[in-house]
């Protein structure tokens, strides 16, 4: 009788967003057994959550975790404290400098529990939906960053001191466009309707539209040549 095969386990970040959701779609298509990790860390805008719930069940991932951390409570980024979610802006000022919806060391903090997570589930492979192409600014983006988090998961885990695995950081949209993206996701069935990347959502969830993301988000799927799925404010 034919042994079933083992796919390999994976740990994926899922924030509910347009990008978390296509690298989950990646994930699996590439043969991982998913495990889905959110992270409650105190944002504004909360409905990602939900709609990391609703990406998990539509991937049919092998569990799906959120995690708190109160990230909040220090403040410092329009998304967890109360400072005004930049509107408006054009391509050259939303690249000019790290823009205030920065968190302080946010994906340093979610790689670090999803390396934790990995661990226990013997996962050696972790994946992120970082992006240096559309949007430069955030220092917890870039390729140099995504290298030394790898370094260091192999340095500070038994797991990797002992060699019985080694972790590798997988970030696969990292040099993509946005219009890319939706396209990569498009092939997968990414169905991006139940994601959420707004920044400044109103009481029922109903993207801005005006937001740095929003903005990104509505220029890559016309870039595409498609129509974001989600509604907007009018």
């Amino acid at each position: 009788m034919t042994q079933p095969v083992t796919k390999p386990k994976a740990v994926v970040l899922l924030s509910g967003g347009l990008d978390s959701a296509t690298t989950a779609a990646m994930a699996a298509d590439a043969g991982f057994e998913v495990y889905a990790l959110s992270v409650d860390y105190g944002q504004r805008h909360r409905f990602e959550l939900q709609a990391a719930g609703r990406v998990a069940e539509r991937l049919g991932v092998a569990e799906h975790r959120t995690v708190t951390v109160d990230a909040g409570q220090y403040g410092g980024s329009a998304l967890t404290a109360d400072i005004d979610v930049p509107q408006g802006r054009s391509g050259e000022q939303m690249a000019a400098g790290i823009p205030v919806t920065y968190v302080p060391a946010r994906n340093t903090l979610f790689l670090s529990l999803a390396l934790g997570y990995a661990e226990t589930l013997g996962a050696a492979d972790l994946w992120i939906g970082v992006n240096a192409v559309d949007y430069s600014g955030y220092p917890d983006c870039r390729p140099e960053f995504v290298a030394a988090f790898e370094q260091l998961a192999n340095l500070a885990t038994k797991c990797g001191v002992e060699g019985e695995c080694k972790f590798t950081i997988h970030a696969p949209l990292i040099s993509l466009t946005k219009a890319q993206i939706v396209q990569h996701g498009m092939a997968l069935g990414v169905d991006y309707s139940l994601t959420h990347t707004c920044y400044s959502p109103d009481a029922d969830g109903v993207a801005c539209g005006r937001c740095d993301a929003c903005q990104l988000r509505l220029q890559g799927f016309a870039d595409a040549g498609l129509e974001d799925p989600v509604p907007y404010q009018a």
